[in-house]
């Protein structure tokens, strides 16, 4: 018995005596959930690996993998293919930004353009961006310019009908508000509905800038000589399943910093002015 408390009494020393840095701080038990999904992937696609039977040429496994990521990046190729389909997703996302949120405020403000301009978009906008790749190439040819077109229609309609029926369900008595203070057209589009759209902007552009990743990968295979979809593309030719893997976990990498962008743009306080609000 004396054995025991003597014993429970060094180990309570010892945890006193351990510095802070050792011990597991919540921060970081958070990143180790986080992480747990990934390493137990890790381990079954190893285990798959081991005991599929499948060649190593047909089905690599992490430390392959891992070797021609290496490879990719030492001579650039993995940059230059990164920054091509980041730069088409820009371009593109950005062109529907600037066309889709001021229609979408026009249709959920004006009646008459809503009746007007809802079946049009309501007959395209279930149309995949994919169907459109023969189009694309017919009238912008080999390049970037169709790749960009894919993108924009596919992050076009879906922030446009966000938008639109955010603007919608604004409570009117908020512009009953701005017309005690005579505000002008200008400032009731920056004061009122603006800021009363914007949380629901973000989460259109959180699903459309996923969207429009997704599309630039398909529409790089067909229409152009460069990025991810690409080089899965012309890696798989090569018989090369190392480097099909390669860009698979750069473009899962890309979209999930993409994400937590805008999810963090999203607990910005002036953007949740429409949600404290309501």
């Amino acid at each position: 018995m004396d054995g025991i408390k003597y014993f429970g009494k060094n180990i309570a020393f010892l945890g006193r005596a351990l510095p802070e840095a050792v011990r597991i701080s919540p921060a970081f038990r958070r990143r180790l959930f986080k992480a747990l999904p990934f390493i137990a992937m890790l381990a079954a696609w190893q285990m798959a690996v081991r005991f599929s039977g499948w060649s190593p040429q047909v089905f690599p496994g992490p430390v392959a993998v891992a070797a021609g990521m290496w490879e990719l990046m030492e001579n650039g190729t993995l940059l230059g293919h990164a920054v091509a389909s980041l730069f088409r997703v820009t371009v593109g996302f950005y062109l529907a930004m600037l066309a889709g949120i001021p229609l979408g405020i026009l249709l959920g403000r004006w009646q008459p353009a809503a009746q007007m301009l809802n079946p049009a978009i309501q007959f395209l906008r279930p149309i995949s961006p994919l169907a459109w790749i023969p189009l694309a190439m017919l009238w912008f040819g080999i390049g970037d310019p169709p790749a960009i077109f894919l993108i924009f229609l596919s992050s076009f309609f879906p922030l446009t009908v966000s938008t639109a029926s955010a603007a919608a369900a604004i409570k009117p008595v908020y512009f009953h508000v701005g017309a005690n203070f005579r505000f002008s057209r200008i400032e009731v589009l920056t004061k009122i509905v603006m800021p009363a759209i914007l949380p629901d902007i973000l989460t259109a552009l959180r699903i459309s800038v996923t969207i429009a990743w997704l599309v630039v990968v398909a529409a790089e295979m067909i229409a152009v000589t460069s990025g991810l979809g690409f080089l899965i593309l012309d890696a798989r030719n090569g018989l090369r399943m190392d480097y099909v893997m390669d860009g698979m976990i750069v473009i899962g990498v890309i979209g999930m910093c993409l994400d937590s962008l805008m999810m963090r743009l999203a607990r910005f306080e002036s953007v949740c002015w429409g949600t404290l609000a309501s």
